[in-house]
């Protein structure tokens, strides 16, 4: 009798299951909406511009989701802090904010696809560039030069890595110049104070492209990680659906369109195996 119980809780548990794995995705179209938690504070890829409207890299890839999906797009905005604990809550259909996958944040949510990536890379002055430029990059190419970096930031302590890598390597380390700001990063590499500077690719971009024929990107260096969305883990219908548009987008070309419109540079996502390994 006692199995026979524990047999029936379990078809109803798998049961549950399945119709979890349908509710989030069946609700969204049934109800013509579909609420995403956000905090929109992370330029270029979501925030709130002069109009006091949220927009964005990921946001126009979101927007296109739910057109595509036939429903209307509303924004609950959460603190970041809030954003995963309100996802696996169900606060919101859905979260909207860019999150660095992560092996760690893989065992609580499902990731979507990946729609950009993190990586730093180095912005040099249109004169240094031939010397640092046609080969790829690593700690080596920077040993005994001055980069300026911003103060706390994970390109500050990139840079203490490499620094302890080229130590042991016995080559001479990367002088590290930390400041306040992005602006005072590029004022440091203008002045010849710096000879480089150290930051995401992302950041860099737009600073090569106001200050075209006086400063350079030449590459890449460091660790990379995948940014996407997630949803909860139950969620693997709604998951699909918006990871299958993400890779439609990049087909058809809109994918890259954004990619230069927002952020300056352009990639492929993968389609599968981007979560990190512990």
């Amino acid at each position: 009798m006692k199995k026979t119980a524990l047999l029936i809780a379990a078809l109803l548990s798998v049961g549950t299951l399945a119709q979890a794995q349908a509710d989030t995705l069946s609700d969204i179209k049934s109800s013509g909406k579909m609420t995403v938690g956000i905090d929109p504070t992370f330029p270029p890829y979501e925030y709130t511009d002069d109009k006091g409207e949220i927009t964005g890299y990921s946001v126009a890839i979101m927007q296109s989701f739910a057109k595509d999906l036939g429903v209307k797009l509303e924004f609950q905005k959460t603190a970041f802090s809030g954003i995963l604990p309100g996802l696996i809550s169900g606060a919101f259909n859905a979260e909207g904010s860019t999150l660095n996958v992560t092996a760690e944040r893989a065992k609580k949510v499902l990731f979507t696809v990946p729609y950009s990536k993190t990586v730093n890379g180095v912005l040099v002055r249109e004169d240094e560039a031939k010397a640092l430029s046609g080969k790829p990059l690593s700690p080596e190419s920077l040993s005994g030069l001055r980069g300026a970096v911003k103060t706390a930031s994970v390109p500050e302590q990139l840079l203490k890595g490499f620094n302890s890598e080229l130590k042991k390597a016995g080559k001479k380390p990367i002088t590290i110049i930390s400041v306040d700001s992005l602006d005072q990063t590029v004022s440091t590499l203008m002045t010849k104070r710096a000879d480089f500077v150290y930051d995401d690719i992302s950041v860099l971009a737009p600073v090569a492209k106001k200050y075209a024929g006086k400063v350079a990107q030449v590459g890449e260096v460091g660790p990379s990680q995948w940014m996407a969305w997630a949803t909860r883990k139950e969620d693997s219908s709604l998951n699909k659906a918006i990871s299958d548009h993400i890779l439609a987008m990049q087909k058809s070309g809109q994918l890259t369109q954004l990619q230069q419109q927002y952020l300056g540079t352009t990639f492929t996502v993968p389609a599968s195996d981007f979560i990190p390994q512990e």
